[in-house]
């Protein structure tokens, strides 16, 4: 069984920063692509960020976040700075194949940027 269980969202004001943390377990060794997505009410889930063998991020943050991941690939990071009140959204983990087609998902962490 795996499970992923994320961490680190809140709330800051515009311009600060967060860092969420997701960490992966059970039978996950076949699976390389890491990402976080993130979703709004009303809106489908996207991809701002994620770690294969090479790195992605959306265009929206770019310059801004940065994705790593710990040397046992289990734990993957986002380290979020300069946010924006649109980032504010609910960020979930993913873990797969691919980026664009995980297989399993977190239970999501709210992130609110507010002044």
């Amino acid at each position: 069984q795996v499970r992923l269980v994320e961490s680190g969202g809140g709330l800051v004001q515009p311009g600060g920063s967060l860092r969420l943390s997701c960490a992966a377990s059970g039978s996950i060794s076949s699976f390389n692509a890491m990402g976080w997505y993130r979703q709004t009410p009303g809106k489908q889930r996207e991809l701002v960020a994620g770690i294969s063998s090479s790195t992605f991020y959306a265009d929206s943050v770019k310059g801004r976040f940065t994705i790593s991941r710990d040397n046992t690939g289990s734990t993957v990071y986002l380290q979020m700075n300069s946010l924006k009140p649109e980032d504010t959204a609910v960020y979930y983990c993913s873990l797969g194949y691919t980026l664009i087609r995980p297989r399993y998902w977190g239970q999501g962490t709210q992130v609110t940027v507010s002044s």
